[in-house]
């Protein structure tokens, strides 16, 4: 009886061959073209009840989806790792890199760390946390915004965890007092992923945060984020100004930048000059010129932007207004005639006006130059495989495999709307109470995030609560 187990990853995809066994027959797929040398040798190991022939593109997409979501957890991973090498060693101090890398129990840390990179990957996750705590240690991801705990890896692995993921981001692997950043490239499954690594000591050691941002998925588009029509229009005639300021405002991780990108994405770049400032160039855009801010040489995003202004731009988008310096230089390049697109951090599209004129910005020059403010936050959507109905014919979340027994599956928008008209213009001008500026703003159309969320509860999208969660004054 021969082998019915699958390839090795890296001889499938080098020969774009496919080994499927559904329990009954083992099937071989292969594209017309595949050398004899490969092919015999596969048909020589395994007893291949079926041959099939398919499109090489498409047998390549097969495979990396069908290694991507293999059973090789990282919490099986974690358990053999844990079970091939010796853990007293690992609570001794580490050699140095020449011998760690040529170390004989390196291998399965390797296959650790590989493993929950994959399976981050493969389940969304935005963010991985090793954490050290005094007994043991924890891996986190964070999936569609909230964590969640993967594995437990023993607490003896931890400093060869941290210190192969040094290796990989070119860090001082000797330096364990002080915080340090780096960055990985590699790819999964053919996806290519930049992954962004923050180390941090603490009482229990290093704990390192691992930023996974899929290159694959740059494609944003204004359409794709949950906006509601009246809101889609309102903002894309906003962004289709030749000038003037508009804010996207909300907490980290609310989907701001995403925004900014898929707004640049309705400009034409053929005939226009777009040019960024971002901390850090999270996706790179076709046909528009990105600079990363860079402390260390002192590249703030004041002196960026200045710079920007002399490189003869129409579109201009800044990460983040941090200070006055660079709130009075985008006020001023708005003014004179470029558009300005940029977040801020505030609650909510009002309190925008408040947190510019805080850091020092003249009202009547921001009564001039700005055209409107979005507000976000993200909402975890419903799982569709699982949710269900209650008795008020809303929907509850329940739990399945697709979703990670969380109930939901993937995230999507609410917002809020201000647009600057006369009125609005008028109370900025005239330093009005921030109340003022929200009941104006509201008679004027503006929704609240949570009367937009009731929009995605009512279609079945989201549920009651998480909108309530997100929306919480």
């Amino acid at each position: 009886m021969g082998a019915r187990h699958p390839l090795p990853y890296a001889f499938a995809k080098a020969h774009t061959l496919l080994l499927e066994d559904d329990g009954e027959r083992l099937v071989l797929w292969a594209p017309e073209s595949v050398p004899l040398g490969p092919l015999s040798e596969v048909l020589r190991v395994y007893e291949v009840d079926a041959l099939e022939r398919e499109a090489a593109p498409s047998l390549a997409n097969r495979i990396a989806a069908a290694y991507a979501g293999g059973e090789s957890s990282a919490a099986t991973v974690v358990g053999e790792v844990e079970s091939a090498v010796d853990l007293s060693r690992m609570m001794q101090d580490l050699p140095a890199v020449e011998d760690l890398l040529e170390a004989a129990n390196d291998a399965p840390i390797i296959r650790m760390l590989n493993a929950l990179l994959t399976q981050a990957a493969k389940d969304g996750a935005s963010d991985i946390h090793i954490e050290p705590y005094e007994r043991s240690s924890a891996v986190r991801f964070r999936v569609d915004g909230t964590l969640r705990e993967v594995v437990q890896p023993n607490k003896a692995l931890h400093a060869a965890l941290i210190s192969r993921l040094k290796i990989m981001a070119e860090l001082d692997i000797a330096e364990k007092r002080l915080p340090q950043d780096g960055r990985i490239s590699l790819r999964i499954g053919g996806r290519a992923v930049d992954v962004r690594v923050s180390t941090l000591p603490s009482a229990h050691g290093e704990r390192a945060v691992l930023r996974l941002l899929d290159k694959g998925e740059s494609k944003f588009t204004l359409e794709s984020l949950g906006m509601s029509g009246d809101v889609l229009t309102s903002f894309d005639r906003l962004i289709q100004q030749p000038h003037g300021i508009v804010l996207v405002t909300g907490p980290t991780g609310s989907g701001k930048t995403t925004t900014l990108y898929a707004s640049l994405g309705r400009v034409d770049t053929s005939t226009t000059n777009v040019l960024t400032v971002e901390d850090p160039v999270e996706y790179e855009l076709a046909g528009i010129g990105q600079t990363q801010v860079n402390p260390k040489i002192d590249l703030t995003f004041a002196k960026a932007l200045r710079a920007i202004l002399r490189q003869d731009p129409d579109v201009i988008m800044i990460g983040e207004i941090r200070d006055f310096e660079t709130a009075q230089i985008a006020i001023q390049a708005s003014l004179t005639g470029h558009l300005v697109l940029a977040t801020l951090h505030t609650n909510d599209a009002p309190s925008a006006v408040t947190r510019l004129t805080d850091m020092g910005v003249e009202p009547f020059l921001l009564s001039s130059s700005l055209l409107g403010v979005l507000a976000q936050r993200l909402v975890r959507k419903l799982c569709p495989h699982c949710k269900r109905q209650d008795e008020h014919g809303r929907y509850r979340p329940v739990g399945c495999s697709e979703c990670g027994m969380s109930g939901y599956k993937g995230r999507t928008g609410v917002y809020e709307l201000m647009v600057a008209d006369d009125k609005v213009r008028s109370l900025i001008h005239e330093r009005a109470a921030e109340a003022q500026l929200i009941h104006t703003a509201q008679s004027g159309g503006m929704r609240s995030m949570r009367e937009d969320g009731e929009r995605l509860v009512a279609e079945g999208i989201t549920s009651a609560e998480e909108v309530l969660r997100v929306t919480r004054d």
